[in-house]
């Protein structure tokens, strides 16, 4: 490689280029968050059922959610890398390849879901009330059949982020956004339809950005596309490439998931107060996450180019300017949030002790998600990124059972510090896995990987 082949890789990437790709996932997330508040206060007016139905289908939910991300994430880094290579036909094929597979996998857990959709909702929830369990089959249904329309969406969106091009993602999702929201007042204040009337506008959102996502990146306008040639003919070389790095991802997600259940469990052990506290709490510390979220994508798009391309010195150097920017970032928005604390607290009706309490738990959660959570998630998914996909999975695990469960219990339950020993817990898997990822980027040992 020439000295102005490696200068020009290197460019690419310089400030503005980054601005592009950071500013529409920032607002994207912030979209998705602001209309999450909105349906779950559009949902309140369906009745006491509709709600207790949809919060438990969506804890559910949330682990096929997870599961399509990791896939799409897999796609991704094989996509970004043979961009870097700048190999636009193999980054093209294994994009159209994971389009193929996210279709087939979806559609075969959804046909699962529909139909053992009852005897599955009795089993996870055990004996709630017969109108709750009636609102959980109606939702989990028509949920199911969104099911494929947002896993090809995810793998149409890890394409456009691999090539940078996020705005694309985010104008899609502001129409999908406003599709959701307006189908939710039509179906619950006009049509008076209940769970029905928020979990159709659901599908409809995600069929509309599946729909658009993958037009997009069948243009043969853009660097990388979608061919029909790749997505009739199954390439199981080029797939185990991408569920190289999916793999490991989808495990370590699905154990947060199950720890996620565990530690609701015994937060249910404190009381009424401290459950209501921890619950507000994580809607603020959702926002507050929200940078060191957006460059984590950031990093496989950046990070997955550079050692596409050979490159490893872009590949080191952009590892500490992209580090160095999240930890600012992070710390100027968690310190906004912090400040907005107060403000947020006036919109709910909180006993005093209870709105203390959600102050100090968003405290101690930003001042360690502005430090702490950059190295232990940002960075994670830059090793990813790289093909150091089996160290990162055993580390996470590790830290996500030994770390946050293990002294959640130890806090929480036997020191008696209650919420405020599960949040500690929290910040302490983030370092500890912080600390062993960071000595993962100082050995450079991430450098010996190879995806493609």
């Amino acid at each position: 490689m020439t000295e102005t082949a490696q200068r020009d890789k290197k460019l690419r990437f310089d400030d503005r280029t980054l601005k592009t790709i950071i500013v529409p996932l920032f607002w994207e997330q912030l979209l998705l968050l602001l209309v999450g508040i909105a349906d779950t206060l559009v949902i309140s007016y369906a009745g006491e059922a509709a709600v207790s139905g949809v919060s438990l289908v969506n804890q559910f939910n949330t682990v096929f959610i997870f599961l399509f991300t990791a896939l799409a994430s897999g796609g991704a880094v094989v996509v970004s890398q043979y961009i870097g290579r700048r190999e636009p036909e193999r980054a093209g094929e294994s994009a159209s390849q994971l389009l193929l597979f996210s279709g087939v996998f979806s559609v075969l857990l959804a046909a699962g879901v529909l139909l053992g959709s009852r005897s599955l909702l009795g089993l996870l929830f055990g004996r709630v009330e017969e109108d709750v369990m009636a609102a959980c089959v109606t939702y989990l249904r028509i949920s199911a059949y969104s099911y494929p329309a947002l896993a090809v969406y995810n793998a149409g969106a890890a394409l456009c982020r691999s090539m940078g091009k996020t705005r694309v993602t985010m104008n899609i999702s502001v129409i999908a956004n406003a599709i959701n929201v307006a189908g939710n007042l039509i179906g619950v204040f006009a049509l008076k339809a209940g769970v029905a009337g928020v979990a159709w506008p659901s599908f409809l959102s995600r069929t509309f950005s599946a729909a658009a996502v993958t037009f997009y990146c069948f243009s043969g306008k853009n660097e990388v596309a979608y061919r029909t040639a790749w997505l009739c003919r199954w390439n199981g070389p080029l797939l185990r490439k991408i569920l190289h790095i999916a793999v490991p991802n989808g495990i370590e997600s699905g154990i947060f998931q199950l720890v996620k259940v565990a530690l609701s469990s015994i937060v249910a052990l404190f009381g009424t107060y401290q459950i209501a506290a921890n619950g507000i709490a994580q809607s603020i510390w959702s926002l507050a996450a929200m940078c060191g979220t957006v460059m984590g994508t950031v990093f496989i798009t950046v990070i997955g180019q550079c050692m596409g391309a050979g490159d490893l010195p872009a590949a080191e150097s952009n590892f500490k300017r992209l580090m160095r920017l999240t930890v600012l970032l992070s710390g100027i928005w968690n310190a906004v949030i912090l400040a907005l604390t107060p403000l947020f607290l006036r919109f709910y009706a909180l006993e005093p002790e209870t709105a203390r309490l959600v102050f100090w738990l968003v405290l101690l959660h930003n001042i360690f998600n502005a430090v702490a959570y950059p190295f232990s998630g940002a960075l994670g998914n830059g090793l990813r990124a790289a093909g150091d996909v089996t160290f990162t999975m055993v580390v996470a695990i590790a830290s996500t059972i030994g770390g946050r469960f293990l002294l959640s219990w130890l806090f929480g339950v036997v020191w008696n510090m209650g919420v405020m020993g599960i949040a500690l817990a929290m910040c302490c898997d983030w370092v500890i896995r912080g600390v062993l990822y960071f000595r993962r980027l100082r050995s450079g040992k991430w450098k010996e990987f190879q995806v493609i």
